[in-house]
């Protein structure tokens, strides 16, 4: 991570800095808009799972070496990145796409229908890029096409990541955004600042959702298993009943979250999707497991939420006799948008999809791993809409559905943003 002193005087300056825009902002080309949607059209037809995007990796790896930039392959097992250095001193910033696809069976109806399989927990699967990450990777192929273009009047080093695994790396690898920090992707190349576009099913296409702060929760996983001792149903006395013992956990747990945790500073939950124990109508079990998730959107409260779910089913078993072990699988963070670079990044938005396109986001449950690296240096992530205009994106297949679909006149907006930001961030 940076020093504070280095965040500091980043802030200090973004806040400081005048941004002067010309009127126009800089357009991609048809013909360049139609390359973007053939690429996203063959990325999406051959779509790979998380740590496993093969295919993926050469087709970028190719396209950036074709506009003559440094490329680094391997990265975070698959991950690829562009590096772009302008004809004229200024910033290094980073832009980032996610490459992996998700084990859905695709039943939208399209001419380039993904028919991919994989493998996946030990069973064959089929893949599908159900949350837009194809459309993701082409934009900012796109965006590295036009920037490569005016390489001379680009000012500063532009580093394209496209990154394997947002999805989560498959069980027992290491993965996605934090594998690529921990492998020293930002001590290389020092951004001082990195940019993302996620597309978004409930936004009408060309829309843009942003939002100063957190804008996506925290994801983080528990278990709790609750040990008793097994008995006979009709003579309860003699053990210790853990499934008892696992349903007061499951309500006391929730007072974590309106008795236990400031929620005026963000709002947060606590679920549970798996409750698991006994054989038999009959017979008390000797344990009891319970899985679910954490959702919250302060990092402060995170950590006090970690402790107090630990504390109190620890505290509520021991009650009943019983004993509950917790474990706390730490996941993404909260995704937080630099406060001053939104502010001076806004115009840029409203310039490339229009005023009356660009609207404050809600807070988003989901959680995006983007986030490890919006905590290590100045990010701005946004959501851009995908839905048909006319149709009721309320209505539309979310993310992750077989039916998603993307109206790609989305691509031409989001890969005229990824130019812009470079652009007009260099003038900070």
């Amino acid at each position: 991570m940076r020093a504070a002193a280095t965040a500091f005087s980043i802030l200090a300056t973004l806040a400081f800095s005048p941004l002067t825009l010309a009127q126009t902002p800089i357009s991609i080309s048809a013909e360049l808009e139609q390359k973007v949607i053939e690429w996203r059209r063959d990325l999406h037809e051959h779509p790979e799972l998380s740590n496993r995007e093969f295919r993926t990796s050469k087709v970028l790896a190719e396209h950036l070496n074709a506009l003559g930039m440094k490329v680094e392959t391997g990265v975070a097992h698959t991950g690829v990145i562009g590096v772009l250095e302008g004809g004229q001193p200024g910033p290094v910033i980073a832009m980032r796409a996610d490459m992996d696809a998700l084990p859905v069976v695709e039943k939208a109806d399209v001419p380039f229908k993904s028919e991919a399989k994989s493998e996946y927990r030990g069973k064959e699967v089929g893949v599908m890029h159900a949350c837009g990450h194809d459309l993701h990777m082409s934009m900012l192929m796109g965006a590295a096409e036009k920037l490569a273009s005016m390489k001379d009047q680009l000012k500063g080093t532009v580093v394209f990541i496209f990154q394997p695994a947002e999805e989560g790396a498959p069980k027992g690898e290491e993965g996605g955004a934090e594998l690529m920090l921990k492998e020293g992707l930002f001590e290389r190349y020092e951004p001082e600042a990195v940019f993302g576009i996620h597309v978004w099913s409930a936004g009408t296409a060309g829309h843009i959702g942003y939002r100063e702060g957190p804008l996506m929760a925290s994801s983080d996983r528990f278990e709790i298993t609750v040990k008793g001792k097994q008995t006979h149903g009709s003579r309860p006395w003699g053990g210790v009943d853990p499934i008892v013992a696992a349903g007061q956990i499951i309500g006391s747990t929730q007072t974590v979250i309106s008795r236990q945790i400031n929620i005026t500073k963000a709002p947060a939950v606590v679920s549970f999707g798996i409750v698991e124990g006994g054989i038999r109508n009959n017979i008390i079990p000797d344990e009891v497991y319970l899985e679910g998730t954490i959702r919250n959107f302060d990092m402060d409260n995170r950590a006090q939420i970690f402790e107090k779910l630990t504390t109190t089913a620890e505290m509520t078993a021991k009650a009943t006799g019983a004993e509950a072990h917790v474990h706390i699988d730490e996941g993404y963070p909260v995704t937080i948008n630099n406060i001053e670079l939104t502010r001076q990044m806004l115009p840029t938005m409203e310039r490339v999809a229009g005023k009356n396109k660009v609207h404050v986001n809600d807070l988003v449950t989901g959680a995006e791993d983007f986030s490890f690296f919006a905590l290590d240096v100045p990010g701005l992530f946004v959501f851009l809409g995908v839905t048909p205009e006319g149709q009721d994106a309320k209505s539309a297949p979310s993310n992750h559905s077989p039916y998603f679909y993307a109206d790609e006149s989305s691509l031409k907006v989001g890969t005229e943003l990824y130019v812009n930001w470079a652009l007009d961030y260099s003038e900070l």
